[in-house]
């Protein structure tokens, strides 16, 4: 041991004599940095579970370890300046100055998403997984992450919109995921006037309950004050022009895939009504009407003279002479 003790006093004497001072800072600045970061991953780890039971939002638990990692790398690149001589506490005052002239300045608008990325936590208008829709662009995807500064949406088309958290607290946001996946979709269909109007509206909602990814029946489903018929339920909507207009109201189990329940929804329809004679989807039809007020018209059938053409045209200036 006591040969051990000799040996690291000779070593960090002859380090003091031949290696300058600021390599010596230099390297310990490196090392207060690389054990900061080290210790930045520990912290993750260690406080990782109990904040996650504490927290049962994903974003925030998300957001307090970025902040609790965020703080021991500054912690350590801070004591790094200090060793190197780049930060002195006496100048506390001097650097919290030009910090607050940069943020007023400069990092105004980053400042901004960050404050409002607090408001999008606290408010929760959604989550990560969730999906929404924006409501200006009729963009829908998936919330893939929630930061301070920055909200990120996985769409369904397979790329990434990065919303800073300054604009999305001013738009539109749908969110789809909300307590309650269920989501209402409507079909409008326009029968002719001498169909069987009870028939087509049986047909249509007995094709919807066959669908597997539509709610077929079962209690009624509350929005706000208002209970709803769960199962596909076909109305009288209007009486139009060329035909009476039924509206089909049905339930969707989840919201994901709208487009391919709406499809398969017409497509179990239109095959419906085509076994049935009594039920005929309508279409405009125009027809022309001549009266006596509709004015003449010539018709010719055949080749006329070549020269019949002529000898009219120069009896009629004979006439007008």
């Amino acid at each position: 041991m006591q040969l051990n003790g000799v040996l690291q006093t000779t070593a960090l004497r002859w380090v003091e004599e031949n290696v300058p001072g600021y390599v010596v800072d230099a390297g310990m600045a490196v090392l207060i940095v690389v054990v900061g970061w080290y210790l930045s991953i520990l912290a993750v780890r260690l406080l990782g579970r109990p904040v996650a039971r504490r927290f049962r939002r994903p974003s925030i638990t998300r957001t307090i370890l970025r902040s609790i990692r965020t703080a021991v790398l500054l912690l350590a690149v801070s004591a790094a300046a200090v060793r190197i001589g780049w930060f002195r506490p006496g100048e506390v005052l001097i650097s919290v100055t030009v910090l607050s002239a940069v943020l007023g300045i400069i990092l105004a608008p980053i400042a901004g998403s960050i404050i409002n990325g607090l408001f999008v936590l606290a408010d929760q208008p959604f989550e990560i997984g969730d999906m929404i829709e924006l409501a200006d662009r009729g963009e829908r995807g998936y919330v893939e992450e929630i930061t301070l500064r920055y909200t990120k949406m996985f769409t369904l088309d397979n790329t990434f919109i990065v919303i800073p958290n300054s604009t999305i607290r001013e738009r539109d946001v749908i969110n789809h995921s909300a307590e309650d996946e269920r989501t209402r979709l409507s079909l409008s269909i326009l029968v002719t006037y001498e169909s069987d109007i009870d028939l087509a509206r049986t047909i249509t909602e007995r094709a919807a309950r066959d669908v597997e990814e539509i709610i077929s029946g079962g209690p009624s489903i509350r929005i706000g004050g208002g209970r709803y018929p769960a199962a596909p339920t076909c109305y009288v909507d209007e009486y139009a022009d060329d035909g009476v207009l039924l509206t089909l109201r049905y339930w969707a189990k989840q919201p994901y895939k709208l487009l391919t329940v709406r499809s398969k929804v017409n497509e179990r329809i239109w095959s419906s009504l085509e076994e049935t004679d009594d039920v005929t989807i309508a279409y405009p039809h125009r027809h022309l009407v001549f009266d006596d007020t509709s004015g003449t018209a010539d018709v010719t059938l055949g080749e006329s003279e070549p020269n019949q053409g002529r000898s009219t045209s120069r009896s009629g200036s004979e006439e007008r002479e």
